[in-house]
């Protein structure tokens, strides 16, 4: 007998304030452990590069071709989580960046005896990293679904962006964190030792995993879509009306996200992180190679733990913030403001006359400040800018737009350089001006109150 709709409503797990906190202080965990192995590649690149005889272009057309590998992974995770779950997906991409790390041991010392072999293999297994990076897509995408479970509240929904930029902040305390255990752990077991340690933290993770329920809203959508292949049409409708999910869209995730509603976020948000990350990549990746260069700024910022320490005691305070300022004045505009400021900010510090060291630590933290804080609010604004449909995969296009911005910025910065631009006009036209672009980009996306909380 076919069960009514009444009772499929009541089969999705009830989700509580209790499940949300435990899910949040499990989803941060997860972030910082991603990135603490995302972060720790690139880190320990040169110690690789030595070890293995690499060349300076050798060792950066292997970062470049890891990137892409990334941009690809990133991007195929969406659609798998929009099929199998936000639960499932989190755990996947946790055991995905604790298998790259035990990979990444193995397929480093392949290199030495195999080549250029193992060269690919290592570029391969670095790819299956874009697990770990997809992480934050998949938090934000699970996050987002759990809040508007409980944070009904006008009052309580304005705190969601917020809460979620705690969350977020596991970026610069999973680089911390990395930084930390290559200063101890490198001179007992050397490069190898630090990627096998990145393996631990999955153990901890897959039991915390036991205790996370899966988004009600993914769970309704996909067994409303069951009842439809079985031709039950009347009941899939009654379970997906009774909490307010449509079923009119019945293409794949993928195809979803370029058609509707969502392709206008697809494109809009994807362009602007795509832009964005042109300056992520001049300054926030290669900002110690903008400062310390004669034709940048010829600061002598030898000590690395001091730029460590400001660009993510920076990120950390620009995440808060923005979380903050987007709950009160809606995401995108948060976005926009934030980016735009970190455009005034670097270019005021290209001018800034060199020897003005406080002036220009000054405006490259403000700059971090206004670059980093809106990724908070960008990745929730994600979630509240596609349907459950095509949320994960909305997602994770817009977050591997970022590795294909940073696959371009690279490009365009190494022919800029090798044409004889000097560092601060490579920064102003590759950085500045793209950090600009971004900003009023984004303004051409749906704004989104955030005092109202979507359910579809």
């Amino acid at each position: 007998m076919a069960a009514s709709p009444a009772e499929l409503v009541s089969q999705p797990q009830h989700i509580t304030n209790r499940d949300v906190k435990i899910a949040t202080w499990v989803c941060f965990f997860a972030w910082t452990f991603a990135v603490y192995d995302f972060v720790l590649f690139g880190n320990l690149l040169p110690e690789l590069a030595a070890d293995h005889g690499w060349s300076s272009a050798q060792s950066t057309g292997i970062n470049t071709w890891v990137t892409v590998g990334t941009a690809l992974v990133a991007f195929g995770v969406g659609p798998f989580v929009d099929r199998v779950g936000r639960r499932k997906g989190i755990i996947i991409s946790v055991i995905g960046a604790a298998v790259a790390s035990l990979l990444t041991a193995i397929a480093g010392w392949a290199v030495g005896v195999v080549a250029g072999l193992g060269i690919v293999i290592l570029i391969l297994v670095r790819g299956l990293a874009g697990l770990g990076y997809a992480e934050q897509a998949i938090n934000a995408t699970y996050l987002n679904e759990l809040f508007a479970e409980v944070y009904t509240d006008p009052a309580k929904a304005r705190r969601r962006g917020f809460i979620y930029s705690l969350v977020q902040s596991g970026w610069p305390i999973g680089s911390v964190l990395a930084a930390v255990s290559i200063y101890v752990l490198f001179p007992i077991g050397g490069w190898a030792l630090c990627f096998i340690v990145a393996v631990f933290p999955a153990f901890f993770m897959l039991w915390a995993a036991r205790y996370l329920k899966e988004s009600p809203q993914f769970a309704v959508r996909h067994r409303a879509e069951k009842l439809l292949a079985e031709g039950r049409t009347e009941e899939a409708k009654a379970l997906a009306a009774s909490i307010g999910v449509d079923l009119t869209d019945r293409s794949t995730p993928l195809a979803s996200a370029f058609k509707g509603e969502s392709l206008r976020s697809t494109v809009v948000i994807g362009a602007a992180t795509l832009f964005n990350w042109l300056g992520v990549l001049a300054f926030a990746i290669l900002g110690t190679s903008l400062l310390t260069a004669a034709d940048g700024k010829d600061i002598t910022f030898d000590n690395a733990l001091a730029i460590l320490i400001i660009s993510n005691a920076t990120a950390f305070a620009g995440y808060l913030f923005h979380g903050w300022f987007g709950d009160r004045i809606g995401r995108r505009n948060a976005i926009a403001i934030g980016w735009i400021m970190s455009a005034l900010s670097f270019g005021g510090m290209l001018l800034a006359p060199n020897g003005s060291f406080g002036l220009i630590i000054a405006l490259y933290s403000a700059g971090l400040f206004f670059l980093i804080g809106p990724y908070a609010a960008l990745l929730f604004f994600n979630g509240e800018s596609f349907p459950v449909h095509t949320r994960a995969t909305g997602g994770s296009i817009i977050n591997a737009a970022g590795q294909v911005g940073s696959i371009l910025g690279g490009v365009l910065i190494t022919a800029a350089l090798a044409s004889g631009q000097s560092w601060t006009t490579t920064a102003f036209l590759f950085g500045c001006l793209p950090i600009l672009v971004s900003g009023l980009i984004i303004l051409g996306a749906r704004n989104v109150d955030p005092r109202k909380v979507r359910l579809d």
